[in-house]
């Protein structure tokens, strides 16, 4: 759900306990909708982020890490002119609304002092974030707005910022008397959180429908639920609030929520930007993920599709070839009952002497052929069907390791976090045939990612293979022979080397190494699944084969279920 006025109000008082009075050191944009404020404050170094995003924008203190692009955007460049070391004077919000201004003291290339306004604006598709300079005028903003928005409220440089207006049909729900709280509405055929939504502005659907729920349909008790509703934001008793189902987040409040039932968990956290970093980032980043990689998925799905499809076809072609031997014997009863044939016999009916009691079968013929030509030509379809054979089976088994391979690449898009994950696994693709080479993303080219490091709880370091390439580099280069191979059976993932030193791991660390395959894999959300360990001499690759693709013997298996939460607390730089 979007940010409603209350949840704003809260992360207002949050952000300006911690903010005011912070010097903004670095800026960054590193997506067209969010901005990174790293900001020092209070003796701590804050990333504060902003986003315009459609449904997402917000702003708030955040611990994840995004990548940044090569080049910075204009508007980026624009704000580290004019915010870099600026002064964070005071945050706040006005009459409720939602969107939040930083008023910032900052200095020019003369040293000349100004205040100027950071807006980040959080309604719906026209969230925006705008400087503004110390007369009023727009410098710049996210998302400019020429005439085909509001005439009076034209989003561009040089214009004069304007509040968004004010929804004059609707009540202000913090601002009205007691009196104006009490009216109730006389017709009640409409729902309660409707009418509420409709008359109250800084309600939001969700809070109607709480409200609507605390009161069970009883008119009555509605203007004591609504001024308990104005005591708690007047307090200011916070309960920064997640709704989970099913394990995953569905919404957030400022309040615990009762309406849902057991179906959700309300799980409160301690502060605001906490909850928000819970909520939008996994989502955001995973739809970062699917938006980067969207092509090349598409790509390799059409290439996996066709390859499947060429693989049934040759399937079907090898299913015909099993008559192969019914062909040979046929040509050799025409060779044995040549005595009894002439040109111009349509078919030959002999006894099947390569069955025990010799029945009788009738074999057709070309009439337009000699005997012996008949003859020669089921011999000559014999060959061709054995030759088939051989043919076609050796072409299914490349077959299968290549759908297999691509199987195993779109597993590892799914996975790829960054730019430079898929711009490795976009140099694989060129190196196996699947992609065309790009001189210019050749010269590009930069130092190979290391694998992924984690360390176990009893001190074991762990290497996870981003992709197939690593994998082999992993395995057949890096990993010692007394080191310890472990990757899930049957599905594909990661490589996940053990590092022992010498040492005999402890089960411990084999069952996080475990866990850790699991996660890094296609059975992450398949509960507990098998995964196969052995020692690293135990593991081989064949010569010719696809990247990522190994042969190992002596090997035990234990059941192991994917653990993200693990991973992030294992994982180390």
């Amino acid at each position: 759900m979007p940010l409603d006025a209350v949840c704003i109000a809260a992360l207002a008082g949050e952000l300006k306990d911690r903010l005011e009075g912070g010097r903004i050191d670095k800026v960054q944009q590193p997506e067209r909708d969010l901005l990174l404020l790293s900001v020092r404050a209070k003796g701590e170094n804050l990333c504060l982020l902003l986003s315009a995003g459609t449904g997402s924008a917000r702003i708030h203190v955040t611990r994840a890490s995004y990548e940044n692009p090569k080049e910075a955007p204009m508007f980026c460049m624009l704000l580290r002119k004019h915010l870099v070391g600026a002064r964070i004077l005071s945050v706040r919000q006005p009459d409720w609304e939602r969107m939040l201004i930083l008023e910032l003291e900052t200095h020019d290339e003369l040293g000349v002092s100004a205040r100027k306004q950071l807006i980040v604006e959080m309604i719906g598709r026209s969230a925006n974030v705008s400087l503004v300079g110390e007369d009023g005028r727009i410098i710049d903003c996210m998302r400019r707005a020429d005439f085909a928005g509001d005439a009076l409220r034209r989003m561009l440089p040089g214009c004069f910022y304007r509040l968004p207006p004010r929804q004059e049909s609707k009540l202000p729900f913090f601002e009205i008397g007691e009196e104006r709280l009490r009216e109730l509405p006389e017709a009640r055929e409409t729902p309660m959180d409707k009418w509420l939504l409709d008359r109250y502005s800084g309600l939001s659907p969700l809070i109607c429908r709480e409200l609507a729920h605390r009161c069970a349909g009883d008119w009555s008790t509605l203007p004591q639920q609504l001024e308990a509703l104005r005591e708690t934001v007047k307090a200011e008793e916070w309960q920064p609030t997640l709704l989970l189902r099913e394990g995953k987040a569905q919404d957030f409040s400022f309040m615990s929520v009762s309406q849902y039932g057991r179906e959700t968990v309300c799980q409160v956290y301690p502060s605001f930007s906490e909850l928000l970093d819970a909520f939008y980032t996994q989502r955001d980043q995973a739809e970062l993920r699917r938006r980067r990689s969207h092509e090349l998925t598409r790509s390799i799905r059409t290439a996996r599709d066709r390859l499947a499809r060429k693989l049934l076809n040759q399937k079907e072609e090898l299913k015909r070839t099993e008559d192969r031997e019914t062909v040979r014997r046929q040509a050799e009863l025409i060779t044995a009952n040549l005595y009894r044939l002439k040109k111009g016999d349509r078919v030959l009916v002999c006894q099947n002497y390569y069955e025990s009691d010799c029945p009788e079968i009738s074999i057709p013929l070309d009439a337009l052929k000699t005997p012996q030509q008949n003859a020669a030509a089921l011999f000559k379809e014999y060959n061709k069907l054995k030759g088939a054979r051989l043919h076609l089976t050796e072409l299914i088994e490349k077959g299968e390791q290549q759908l297999d391979y691509l199987n195993s690449v779109l597993e590892e898009l799914d996975r790829a976090q960054t730019e430079r994950d898929l711009g490795e696994i976009r140099r694989e693709l060129a190196e196996t045939g699947y992609l065309k080479k790009s001189r210019a993303k050749e010269k590009d080219k930069g130092k190979a990612q290391a694998p992924l490091r984690f360390v176990t709880d009893d001190g074991f370091e762990v290497l996870v293979g981003r992709n197939n390439s690593q994998n082999d580099e992993l395995t057949t280069r890096i990993a010692r022979r007394t080191d310890w191979w472990l990757h899930t059976q049957k599905v594909h993932g990661s490589h996940v080397i053990l590092r022992c030193e010498g040492q005999e791991p402890g089960e411990t660390a084999l069952e996080q190494a475990a866990a850790l395959a699991v996660t890094y894999s296609q059975g992450k959300e398949g509960g507990k699944i098998p995964v196969d360990y052995t020692m690293v001499r135990h593991v081989r690759k064949p010569s010719g084969s696809m990247p990522g693709k190994v042969i190992y013997t002596e090997y035990k298996t234990m059941l192991a279920q994917g653990d993200e939460a693990l991973a992030e607390r294992l994982k180390r730089p």
